[in-house]
């Protein structure tokens, strides 16, 4: 069985689709559990304003740094988590892992992106 894990704060878009009840519906008619996990998301007022690679990579600095050592149980509830599924996949916003903080969370989990 397969897990998506949505690690956005707030999981609305414009997008088609990618809202949290749209996308949990489309992976259940597909045999994919979906899961919200909002703790992980980045707050929208720190999200304001980003333009550069620059303003992204610190960001997901702060968010490495400061962030993600506070989230410790949290972080050991993913992984219990995605251990009951024979695959997990992560998904946010952002297309390019290297602009997104999940590649960062994953990290901090001590996965490997490859194996999920």
């Amino acid at each position: 069985m397969t897990l998506l894990c949505d690690v956005r704060k707030n999981p609305l878009s414009m997008k088609f689709g990618f809202s949290k009840s749209q996308l949990k519906s489309f992976c259940e008619s597909v045999n994919i559990t979906y899961r919200h996990f909002p703790e992980f998301g980045i707050e929208t007022e720190k999200r304001k304003g980003l333009e550069s690679v620059s303003d992204f990579k610190n960001l997901f600095d702060d968010y490495e740094k400061n962030i993600l050592p506070k989230k410790a149980k949290e972080i050991q509830d993913l992984l219990d988590t995605i251990a009951g599924y024979e695959r997990a996949a992560f998904t946010c916003y952002e297309a390019d892992t290297d602009m997104c903080h999940r590649s960062r969370l994953i990290k901090a989990a001590g996965l490997d992106a490859k194996e999920l």
